[in-house]
């Protein structure tokens, strides 16, 4: 039986996805063959298809960062999963398939309450803003004025920051996939949000509870100091290069940048690498100025890698949270496997608020 999947021989543009017709792979021992009913286009698919992602394999290869699907067939040893089952599982690279064979611990089931589409929103997207908020930045929610740490004269340490009631984010991109993850994650944790988007897209940063910001027609940092005086706790960063050094200015003390993209490089012809090696070059120098203000790189497969329990227990939790309905993804449109090119251009564009979804198989 043959499959269909996107390929990629080379890097470069969008012309470099390539649908193509294989057999149907059998899994291997302590692997299952799962039916892919839908992955995500993302801008990190972007960076891999550019050849500015670390850490994959060189071409020819599928991309694809999350899947959710049916498990089609186990392979040797595998006990904890049942066919027909729905799973949902962090990739890297694969997911622009019909079909997939994947390790058997990598897989999480996903509830029968929860719609495949929105369960496949969260492996990427909703971990990242996750993780960020509470696995690096350590947000606290919202608490009583009683409970405000009292600072008593003295410069207060980054977690005594971080403990404050009144905590402030400032996200970029806030339209995006992260960005309206971290806006729902945040206003469940009862943080006071600021979130820089283009003005059509204001409307959707203000609904999910965040002050929007027009990147393209104000200063954001200066904006940010005329709306909190003194600025805010964290900046999530996913566009790198010289930007992070105005992320930087807008924290107060003992706040944290966390940097966790380099979608500027997607901005120009020529340069990108220069674009992509200056964030990993930035950040360390930010992090050595003696002002009590933190600069660090996240990254979601090197974390998980450092700890896989987290990356479990979070996606567990949202997956929970969103049969709650205490989250909910937004899906800007869903699109065929085989307009691949057309979801890449439109993300390069910002045409779109919300994930674009992939479907296969009739997902």
């Amino acid at each position: 039986m043959e499959y269909k999947q996107v390929i990629i021989n080379h890097h470069g543009g969008t012309e470099v996805l390539q649908l193509v017709e294989n057999e149907v792979p059998e899994p291997g021992s302590g692997e299952v063959r799962v039916k892919i009913l839908a992955t995500v286009a993302s801008f990190t698919d972007i960076l891999i298809r550019e050849g500015l992602y670390p850490g994959v394999p060189k071409p020819p290869f599928s991309p694809g960062y999350e899947i959710v699907g049916i498990v089609d067939k186990l392979g040797d040893g595998v006990s904890n999963l049942q066919l027909g089952q729905r799973v949902v599982a962090l990739t890297i690279v694969g997911g622009y398939s019909e079909f997939i064979c994947i390790a058997a611990t990598e897989l999480i089931q996903v509830p029968e309450s929860v719609d495949a589409v929105a369960a496949v929103c969260l492996p990427l997207h909703y971990v990242t803003a996750y993780q960020m908020l509470h696995r690096i930045a350590a947000v606290k929610s919202s608490r009583p004025l009683q409970q405000r740490i009292s600072l008593a004269g003295r410069m207060p340490t980054p977690q005594e920051f971080l403990e404050r009631s009144n905590q402030r984010i400032l996200i970029h991109g806030a339209a995006g996939g992260v960005g309206t993850a971290l806006l729902q994650l945040g206003k469940l944790a009862g943080l006071e949000m600021y979130g820089t988007a283009s003005q059509p897209k204001h409307e959707l940063v203000s609904s999910l509870g965040g002050i929007p910001i027009d990147y393209k027609n104000e200063d954001f940092v200066q904006t940010i100091r005329t709306l909190t005086s003194d600025g805010v706790d964290v900046v999530f960063d996913p566009i790198g290069g010289g930007h992070l050094l105005n992320s930087y200015k807008t924290l107060r003390r003992g706040g944290r940048l966390i940097s966790y993209g380099v979608s500027a490089a997607l901005a120009v012809k020529q340069g990108r690498f220069l674009i992509a090696a200056s964030t990993f070059a930035l950040l360390p120098l930010l992090q050595i100025i003696p002002d009590n203000r933190q600069a660090v790189w996240y990254n979601i497969e090197a974390l998980k890698k450092q700890h896989p329990n987290w990356f479990r227990e979070d996606l567990t939790k949202l997956l929970n949270l969103l049969a709650q309905k205490q989250i909910n993804p937004i899906i800007a449109e869903r699109l065929p496997l085989a307009e691949v090119a057309r979801a890449h251009l439109l993300l390069e564009k910002s045409a779109v608020s919300g994930k674009l979804i992939l479907t296969c198989n009739d997902g």
